[in-house]
């Protein structure tokens, strides 16, 4: 009886790791970290989602940018831009934006003149929401660049030498972990907010890197106790060299997944940074000081906060599911159920060796 209750559980487990290294079989490592990704459906229509936002958001009002004197300015395709005040405010300000067919008593699929509606000024809200989607995007990537390099170099050469280079790397990062990190945007944001997006996402970079370096060092620690890394040691490899095309590439999960991260939280330190009044300027825009903006108008106009606010939510959970995915992907003990359709075909094929 003990025989038989036991029998099919091995040959189930058989037949999930013989289907499981099937699939992976001749594959590199960026396959099947592709592969598994495609396969977290959540990851991908966020990834799509995320891509459709920033591609509206660029090419609706056209981009306006300055950095260090470069200017980058591109035509839109919208009626209006950011700045543009119409000869007058039409219907209340109500947005136009209709997504109900005419055949369900609607007005029909359309956009209209003012799809998001108006300011009490007048403005479309439309294009002034693709601006302040624009300024938010990049400071959330500029932020991410920034913290993802800084983090990372700090935690590998902290990882790799430990003694004293780890402990004064480590006590750096503790006394920037301690000051709240929206206290220090608050009063660099105030002194340089008025000098652009760019320059406060600088700003904010160089206060985020924390967190990152704490889990590469961590990453390192353990990674540089490895046989390859004694084989480069033998083999004559520079540290630099150890570090940064030995250890790094294995704990290239770690960043990427952490990054993601990073930058969702960083487009939510601009929002609140920007609605405080420490973020980026007027006459400039962002998604936080629309909302700063137009908050006397909430009883009357509550339209002025939905549209940006509903795309903070979104960007931030587009990035959110993206780590998510990116996280599973990475993690070598994920693995993909098998279907009982898979597993009845090992067990049909085993009773002819017999």
């Amino acid at each position: 009886m003990s025989k038989k209750s036991t029998a099919p559980v091995a040959g189930v487990t058989d037949a999930e790791n013989n289907i499981a290294n099937k699939e992976v079989e001749g594959l590199s490592q960026g396959q099947i970290v592709r592969r598994r990704f495609f396969r977290h459906k959540g990851a991908v229509i966020s990834m799509v989602s995320l891509a459709f936002i920033i591609v509206l958001a660029f090419t609706a009002v056209g981009f306006d940018f300055s950095f260090f004197g470069i200017q980058v300015k591109t035509p839109g395709w919208w009626l209006w831009t950011w700045t543009d005040i119409p000869q007058e405010v039409q219907n209340g300000g109500q947005p136009t934006l209709s997504l109900v067919p005419e055949w369900l008593g609607g007005a029909g699929v359309t956009l209209g003149l003012h799809p998001f509606g108006q300011d009490e000024i007048g403005r479309d809200t439309f294009a002034v929401v693709m601006r302040g989607t624009q300024q938010s995007i990049v400071i959330m990537l500029i932020v991410g660049v920034i913290a993802t390099a800084i983090g990372t170099v700090i935690g590998a050469v902290s990882g790799y030498y430990r003694g004293w280079v780890d402990a004064v790397l480590m006590r750096l990062t503790d006394m920037v972990i301690v000051i709240p990190l929206i206290v220090i945007g608050a009063v660099l944001g105030r002194a340089v907010g008025g000098l652009g997006a760019a320059f406060l996402a600088v700003i904010i970079g160089l206060f985020t890197w924390t967190g990152l370096a704490r889990l590469v060092r961590a990453e390192v620690l353990s990674l540089r106790e490895r046989e390859f890394v004694d084989a480069a040691r033998v083999a004559g490899a520079s540290d630099r060299r150890i570090i940064f095309k030995h250890i790094l590439p294995n704990a290239i999960g770690v960043i990427i997944v952490n990054t993601t991260l990073l930058m969702a939280a960083a487009i939510l330190l601009e929002t609140g940074l920007s609605f405080l009044g420490f973020g980026v300027q007027p006459p400039d825009t962002s998604l936080g000081v629309i909302i700063s903006q137009n908050q006397a108008a909430f009883a009357t106009r509550p339209w002025l906060f939905w549209w940006p606010g509903a795309f903070i939510i979104a960007i931030a959970l587009c990035i959110n599911f993206i780590g998510d995915g990116l996280r599973d992907a990475f993690d070598p003990r994920q693995k993909r159920m098998p279907t009982a359709r898979a597993l009845t075909k090992p067990k049909a094929a085993a009773p002819t060796a017999g």
